[in-house]
């Protein structure tokens, strides 16, 4: 899968889109032999990589790095990037050069977060060649503005604020729209009055896919569990125990064997 038109025919075909992120070359190789259809490389690698405290610290440096070691996997996923904080906010040349820089990197779509009212960035974008994804609901890049990660949507007034985004949106050429932390009914009524896909992220069951950070879905950080997060191993545990087996054959003399020896 190399096109956004491929999530179209997903959600057209009624098959769910399963969607993950990915910031690395070897982690890229093992999830392209996976039934994964989309890798997302996501400015939460600034927090997740990186350690900062939120997405606003992803830089085009940054992203444009991690999304060309993904790249370089050569798998047959689609990749998605995130545009960084505040790229569509520097003027139309700075937006080129960050979705150029990020294209040639190896995205096949870039991702962007947008308010109402800046509709017209997708558009220009789309104009350019540029396959985009939507970000609506939660927007991590907005955080400091919402006070927090909440849901949105749930008061009325906002409801129909995000519902009307989503659909200008739509109508400025995005190929497809994540969803985070939105209540399950307009999530529900966005999807079923779209003819893009959408992706949800604590959006309930009724979107055409799910996204999930990677890490949070193999159990990394167990301190770390929010409400739409399942975690599908124990990771944690088993990255500890696999060192905990290292160093004990080390301290015990028993590896390197002869077998693993030079004679």
């Amino acid at each position: 899968m190399k096109s956004v038109l491929d999530l179209k025919k997903l959600k057209d075909n009624k098959s769910k889109i399963k969607m993950v992120t990915c910031y690395d070359h070897w982690t890229a190789k093992i999830l392209g032999q996976t039934e994964v259809d989309c890798l997302l490389v996501g400015d939460s690698l600034s927090m997740v990589v990186h350690g900062f405290d939120s997405t606003v610290h992803a830089t085009l440096e940054m992203m444009t790095l991690h999304t060309a070691a993904v790249a370089r996997a050569k798998t047959e996923k689609l990749i998605v990037s995130d545009l960084p904080f505040l790229a569509h906010r520097k003027g139309k040349k700075y937006l080129m050069d960050a979705a150029d820089a990020l294209m040639k990197a190896g995205a096949q779509a870039l991702k962007i977060e947008t308010q109402p009212g800046q509709e017209k960035w997708v558009r220009y974008l789309v104009d350019s060649g540029v396959p985009v994804v939507g970000h609506v609901g939660l927007t991590p890049q907005y955080v400091n503005q919402l006070g927090g990660y909440k849901v949105q949507g749930k008061k009325a007034e906002d409801y129909q604020k995000i519902l009307k985004h989503s659909l200008d949106l739509e109508k400025a050429g995005a190929s497809a729209l994540v969803l985070e932390c939105v209540p399950s009914p307009l999530a529900t009524e966005i999807t079923h009055d779209l003819s893009i896909p959408t992706i949800g992220i604590g959006a309930g069951q009724d979107v055409d896919g799910q996204v999930l950070v990677l890490q949070d879905l193999l159990g990394m950080d167990t301190q770390f569990k929010p409400r739409f997060v399942r975690q599908f191993a124990q990771g944690e545990k088993w990255l500890k125990d696999s060192i905990g087996g290292y160093t004990e054959a080390v301290e015990k003399g028993s590896f390197p064997s002869r077998e693993e020896s030079f004679q």
